[in-house]
């Protein structure tokens, strides 16, 4: 993005692409695993969205647990981009059974791929179909969609 608008940044922006096969396994070996998803298109907002009004379940996410590097929030907010809605290769979201999670997190964070994963929220039978974002200042925010593509293509 950088290069397109002819911008330099502070700090080290690199690409996050990865191949998450054997992550993958490890988190099958470890638990009960409901969905994953690529959110390469759209970034973690739109696939909490899209597996919300897939699966008709509500999704409730706390927004201080999501994990964005300092440099990334910065040049979001210089462009004017939500991070949750910024593309992500090499990143995964997944639904793990609730019994399941503790386990399935430990196998991630074993794994040199997802080492910083965390749970980020938990899925809920009110609001089907809904995500809810609590802020870091207590209220909460629906998470629906941008009305356009926040980006042009970049693959």
């Amino acid at each position: 993005m950088s290069k397109r608008e002819n911008m330099e940044f502070e700090g080290a922006l690199e690409s996050d692409t990865a191949a998450l096969h054997r992550l993958v396994a490890d988190m099958i070996a470890a638990g009960e695993i409901h969905a994953l998803r690529d959110p390469t298109r759209g970034g973690l907002g739109a696939t909490l969205v899209e597996i919300a009004g897939t699966a008709r379940i509500g999704v409730e996410a706390v927004s201080a647990a999501i994990p964005v590097h300092e440099p990334v929030r910065a040049a979001c907010e210089l462009l004017g981009l939500d991070p949750l809605f910024v593309a992500n290769e090499g990143k995964l979201v997944a639904f793990v059974a609730p019994e399941s999670a503790a386990r399935v997190l430990a196998a991630m964070r074993a794994n040199p791929l997802g080492r910083e994963a965390v749970l980020i929220g938990q899925a809920v039978e009110a609001h089907p179909g809904m995500v809810l974002l609590q802020t870091e200042i207590g209220g909460s925010r629906v998470l629906d969609l941008p009305f356009g593509e926040q980006l042009p293509r970049i693959c």
